[in-house]
């Protein structure tokens, strides 16, 4: 199979749905009729307005139901306060961004279980861990769609298809030991003293008094980032505890042990549309750093998400989010034969 499709838009359309069905047209799918198919997809945070259409994933589960295929959609729960933390919660935004299983005509679940705790375990092969906890889809699901939008991140650089695999699927116990290593740091001479890293810190480690700076307990941060991604200054920055690589690395095993359970029989399509400075978790401001490109499908995350980066181009990237060593991923992607 041929290894990277791609179908640009028209930058004058803002109805992009019909170059997706052109790349999907072009991809060949290893599963047979009858199998069950997982579609992962991010369908944004509350308050979030650059999240993906759900329009881009009803083509994708038109696509499924007219081979004869039985998919679902998925994602999981995730570390910081706001409409997704819980399953409940999580399902309740998905509905009001436009996952509405009627609308798109299946099943849509949190992955990692009603408590959390629908996840198992399986071996990784790096220097960080033995073995990663990710949601327990594998013995249900015949085969995967991995669709990701295409964008910023301000720990990454960029996230794609290798995020997706790995924050994606794991579980919160995962993603708290990949964030284990990002700790906010004030810079107070931009801070307004506005208290909304207090407000929306999920641990209390973020505490202010009245017409006082904040102040951090970084022995019960969990390194979710949100007091960072959300203040309207820019007053904090992340304070790495070791080299920032380590996060890079992190990301990878886990993407790694989970595309050693699915490779074979996964497509994978990154959305190069709308990319923002940072990823769908956050609301409020996400400015657009680039024209939309288009869709980018093929059989193997670090190629597409390298075919992503090399359409793109890397500069919207370093303007961003500067000094973070981006090609980390890639590099040690290969490193431990992913």
């Amino acid at each position: 199979m041929k290894d990277i499709f791609y179908t640009p838009v028209d930058q004058s359309s803002g109805d992009h749905v019909p170059v997706l069905r052109r790349l999907l047209e072009k991809m060949s799918c290893t599963w047979a009729a009858g199998e069950k198919v997982g579609i992962k997809v991010h369908w944004g945070e509350r308050g979030n307005r650059s999240f993906l259409s759900p329009a881009y994933v009803r083509e994708i589960v038109q696509w499924q139901l007219g081979r004869g295929a039985k998919p679902y959609i998925f994602d999981t729960t995730v570390l910081y306060s706001g409409g997704r933390r819980t399953a409940e919660e999580s399902l309740k935004t998905a509905r009001e961004n436009g996952y509405d299983e009627k609308y798109l005509g299946c099943e849509i679940i949190v992955a990692d279980g009603s408590d959390g705790r629908s996840v198992t375990d399986i071996p990784a092969h790096g220097n960080h861990f033995a073995t990663v906890q990710v949601a327990d889809v594998f013995k249900e699901t015949d085969a995967f769609i991995i669709f990701s939008h295409f964008k910023g991140h301000m720990a990454a650089s960029f996230g794609g298809a290798i995020k997706n695999l790995s924050m994606g699927f794991a579980s919160r116990a995962q993603k708290q030991r990949m964030h284990a290593d990002v700790h906010p740091e004030l810079i107070r001479k931009s801070c307004i003293k506005c208290g909304l890293c207090s407000e929306v810190c999920p641990t209390g480690a973020a505490r202010q008094e009245p017409e006082e700076y904040p102040e951090f307990d970084l022995e019960i941060c969990i390194g979710c980032a949100q007091c960072i991604g959300l203040c309207p200054e820019v007053a904090l920055r992340i304070l790495w505890e070791t080299d920032d690589r380590v996060f890079q690395e992190k990301l990878v095993e886990t993407a790694a042990a989970v595309w050693k359970m699915i490779a074979g029989k996964t497509i994978l399509i990154n959305a190069c549309i709308r990319i923002t400075a940072e990823c769908d978790c956050w609301p409020g401001h996400n400015p657009v750093i680039a024209p939309d490109y288009g869709f980018i499908g093929g059989y193997h995350p670090l190629s597409v998400d390298e075919a992503s980066l090399e359409k793109v181009g890397k500069a919207p990237f370093e303007k961003t989010h500067p000094q973070v060593n981006w090609e980390r991923q890639f590099t040690y992607a290969r490193q431990i034969g992913m």
